[in-house]
């Protein structure tokens, strides 16, 4: 009898322990030489999802690279088979050590069963490089893999004139057999002496390109135009990226195809040099104030017969092609009898590649005191044209302005402000003509109709209560009921989170995943461990939701699920995000 009592406990202890959640991470040793690879596995035995790794101070990480296994147990007991089946879910990563010392990496993180499992945090010496054993065919060590890849910045000039564009593209240059991505730690250069505007590549397309005298892929990372403030010579500083490439080892497998290999790569372009040309000083205006390019100079009035006290808006703008935003427009200069106020500024510029180009402008309110003919002079507007290199100078035509007798009005001298108040000279206005009485006697307020509505209303609200208590506990009885709806509460909650998190990439699409597996959960009524892909879509058909739906639906959690180890912009992450919404939305309507 105790036998089969220590047999049963055993077996009980057996299956509690087993059925435990373990998450934890393993490398072969603690201690490695500089010169060794080393493999960092973090491994959960059950399927998880939202892994976040660890930072790893002192190493180059590469990965993650996962691995899902299922594995099936027999255990027998007392003649008893008991079959058992195993999932395990393996994270990997290869870590290349930077430099010698004793690294902690801390601890990661996984969500099964809507709990968050975290792992013990590893601690790895690093020492001086070892003897590596060599075997035959071994690639040699000291081998430079990714030579052919090259980070470039291209510019339109190196020695243009003060506030002329130069347009600057940083390129990457790569041989094609190779491949790269997941681009990562940006590091753009200040561009001191220079106002500058960026302009972000909004998808990455490899395309053919030249790299001194030979064929390469090529991608624009980035193009900024930048305008020199002052001459002289401008040192610009370097443009860095660290990124994953794929690149052949220069061995062939038994199909004769280049054997091919992952490596980081830290790329620069290096201090470029611009020397800065001053503008000429020789016919330079006298109202020069710093405009090159080729520009429209026009001044016009709102109209020019008015009254007196009334307003009109005079309007000066430059349009065309050059520095809009880097210099000034001339003022006008008016009778004093012409009232003028602060200009609104206002500037429609766009900056392309090519540079700056639009319109901007200064509006004056003017406003006449008296009956009169007003003349507004000439004004010169002067720019230096790159082209014929040379100053121009646009000269606007004579403004007249006829003033009529005023109707009794004046203006209030606000010049703090842009617009005029327009007051009427009337000092005294009617008396009030409708008289209103209020009664003298107040009602009491015990034995009014609100007295007894306040005395009554608790005994009507006893069913009230009842009902809701009635209703709660048929609610919180209904476990899969509150399940649906507490996933549905999830969804809304990550798809906030992710709203949120927009522009941090990492964190976006951890949310985006959440939101995505809680409205399978509410919608299919299923598990975690059951949402496998070929799960998944059968369920979706079975509820009769379209082909194209499931078909669009799981190609986005395919694009979240990848789209945390590869380069996305804020507007793949917006894109994304309305993508999320609008194929949850579609489900919703056909799983009802």
């Amino acid at each position: 009898m105790k036998k089969i009592l220590l047999v049963l406990f055993i077996s009980f202890f057996y299956n509690s322990v087993s059925a435990q959640v373990k998450f934890e991470a393993q490398t072969e040793r603690s201690s490695y030489g500089l010169n060794e690879r080393i493999q960092l596995v973090f491994s959960i035995n059950n399927e998880g999802d939202n892994f976040v790794p660890p930072k790893f101070p002192g190493f180059k990480a590469e990965g993650p690279f996962i691995n899902k296994g299922n594995q099936t147990s027999i255990t027998i007991v007392n003649g008893k088979v008991t079959q058992k089946r195993e999932i395990s879910t393996q994270v990997i990563y290869y870590l290349t050590p930077t430099k010698k010392g004793t690294f902690t990496i801390g601890a990661a993180s996984i969500e099964f069963d809507e709990t968050i499992y975290k792992s013990a945090p590893i601690k790895i010496t690093i020492t001086d490089p070892i003897q590596m054993p060599t075997y035959p065919g071994q690639q040699p060590t000291n081998v430079n893999y990714g030579e052919g890849i090259h980070l470039v910045a291209e510019m339109s000039t190196k020695n243009p004139y003060v506030n002329e564009p130069v347009t600057v593209i940083y390129k990457l240059y790569f041989e094609p057999r190779s491949t790269v991505g997941n681009f990562r730690n940006f590091k753009a250069p200040k561009y001191n002496d220079f106002w500058s505007q960026y302009i972000d590549m909004k998808q990455l397309r490899a395309e053919r390109g030249k790299y001194n005298g030979k064929d390469y892929s090529m991608v624009v990372l980035r193009k900024v135009i930048l305008y020199p403030l002052e001459a002289g010579a401008k040192t610009i500083e370097p443009f860095k990226i660290d990124l994953d490439a794929e690149v052949p080892t220069g061995r062939r497998d038994w199909f004769g195809e280049y054997e091919m290999r992952v490596i980081q790569k830290s790329l620069s372009t290096g201090m470029q040099t611009i020397n800065v040309k001053p503008l000429p000083e020789n016919g330079k205006p006298a109202g020069f104030t710093g405009a090159v390019g080729k520009f429209d100079f026009v001044v016009k009035p709102s109209k020019t017969d008015l009254k007196a006290g009334e307003s009109l808006d005079l309007e000066v703008s430059v349009s065309g092609k050059g520095n809009l935003k880097l210099f000034t427009l001339p003022k006008p200069v008016v009778p004093s009898a012409l009232e003028m106020y602060e200009p609104a500024h206002t500037e429609n510029v766009q900056t392309p590649v090519t540079g700056m180009t639009g319109k901007i402008s200064d509006k004056y309110t003017i406003i006449p005191q008296f009956k009169g003919k007003y003349t507004i002079k000439p004004m010169e507007f002067s720019y230096y044209d790159l082209a014929s290199k040379s100053y121009k100078t646009i000269t606007s035509k004579e403004i007249t302005i006829d003033v009529a007798e005023g109707d009794g009005t004046f203006v209030a001298n606000t010049p703090s402000a842009n617009k005029q108040s327009i007051q009427k000279k009337e000092v005294f206005q009617f008396n009030k003509l409708k008289t209103e009485f209020i009664s003298a006697s107040k009602k009491d307020f015990l034995g009014s109709g609100l007295f007894y509505s306040l005395l009554f209303a608790p005994l009507l609200l006893i069913p009230i209560v009842m009902i809701v208590r009635k209703q709660k506990e048929a609610k919180d009885a209904d476990v899969v009921g509150n399940r649906v709806r507490n996933n549905n509460r999830l969804v809304k909650k990550y798809l906030s989170e992710a709203k949120k998190q927009m522009g941090d990439k990492v964190p976006f699409y951890m949310a985006m995943e959440k939101a995505l597996h809680n409205f399978l959960k509410a919608k299919l009524n299923i598990e975690t461990v059951e949402m496998s892909k070929d799960n998944i879509i059968e369920l979706l058909q079975q509820r009769n939701a379209s082909e194209q739906s499931i078909s669009q639906f799981m190609e986005l959690m395919n694009d979240c699920e990848f789209a945390r180890y590869a380069p996305a912009t804020d507007i793949a992450m917006t894109n994304d995000f309305e993508r999320a919404v609008e194929r949850i939305s579609e489900l919703e309507k056909q799983l009802k």
